[in-house]
């Protein structure tokens, strides 16, 4: 969502985490996670939320403005307004 990095003669605008503006919780639709169990070796599930925010947030600017957004990044300028 907030994720838009631009490049000037190949040098990145944003250099440093502390600049880079990241979803908020506030920010973030409800994501439920469930684990189930398998018969196959474990795998790990520390990160399972990770992948599912972005597809959150398209879903939820859906909801609230009836346009589908379905390419990565989000930025101002595709439809997500201004931000």
């Amino acid at each position: 969502m907030w994720g838009q990095q631009t490049f000037v003669q190949g040098k990145a605008q944003i250099s440093n985490f502390n600049k880079f503006k990241m979803v908020r919780m506030s920010e973030m639709p409800t994501v439920a996670v469930k684990i189930i169990d398998s018969s196959d070796a474990p795998g790990g599930v520390g990160e399972t939320g990770v992948p599912c925010v972005a597809p959150a947030i398209a879903n939820a600017w859906a909801k609230l403005t009836g346009a589908r957004i379905r390419s990565l990044p989000f930025y101002p300028g595709m439809g997500m307004g201004e931000g």
